[in-house]
């Protein structure tokens, strides 16, 4: 994917977000990720440039959070349809924002540690980035109570728990799951990614 139509999928998206979305307050707590990832990528694009397997993968997470920031994760119209069609009484797209959250930082951690040689051995990197992706997961469920404590009721549809009493661990363990996931499917791919990138730069 060409970094123009990167650029112009974020932005096209982001702006659509914004447009009435269910709540503000939650649409700003949900898409600032993704603006900051958006900034932080800009910065880093010509001294540690990404492969195009993460670049890809960072912007459909963005979309995800885009997407849940606009209806809210609890009202994303395409699950409330699943789960009617399952007989279920909860949307569950923010599982898949969690499952997100540990399949596409298990690639961005594992491009970063095989480029800057910071675990050796390919059973302790895979190690390295599943604790990583946890830690991550872990940090952001901190981060919903400390939102949650600091407005009260107005965090409710940012933490998206839907009453269910098990939603933290569950969404740390869709986040396991989906680093697990990463690792099995997508490093072959990414190893061969990294390779040109790497012959490219040196």
């Amino acid at each position: 994917m060409s970094k123009v139509m990167w650029v112009g999928l974020f932005i096209a998206v982001l702006i659509w977000s914004a447009i009435g979305p269910k709540d503000m307050f939650t649409w700003f707590l949900e898409v600032l990720p993704a603006m900051v990832g958006f900034v932080v990528l800009l910065l880093t694009y010509q001294t540690f440039p990404l492969t195009n397997l993460a670049y890809c993968l960072i912007l459909v997470h963005c979309i995800i959070l885009m997407v849940g920031g606009h209806y809210t994760y609890a009202e994303v119209p395409l699950f409330d349809s699943l789960s009617d069609w399952l007989g279920s009484s909860r949307n569950n797209y923010d599982k898949l924002g969690h499952f997100a959250q540990g399949f596409i930082p298990a690639i961005i951690g594992r491009e970063v540690i095989l480029r800057k040689h910071v675990v050796t051995g390919a059973k302790w990197q895979a190690f390295f980035v599943v604790c990583f992706c946890l830690a991550f997961s872990a940090f952001y469920e901190l981060i919903e109570w400390w939102v949650a404590l600091a407005s009260g009721d107005s965090a409710d549809a940012f933490l998206g728990a839907q009453g269910y009493i098990w939603d933290t661990q569950s969404d740390m363990g869709f986040a396991l799951i989906g680093a697990i996931l990463a690792l099995l499917s997508l490093s072959k791919v990414h190893d061969r990614q990294l390779a040109v990138l790497i012959k490219k730069a040196g």
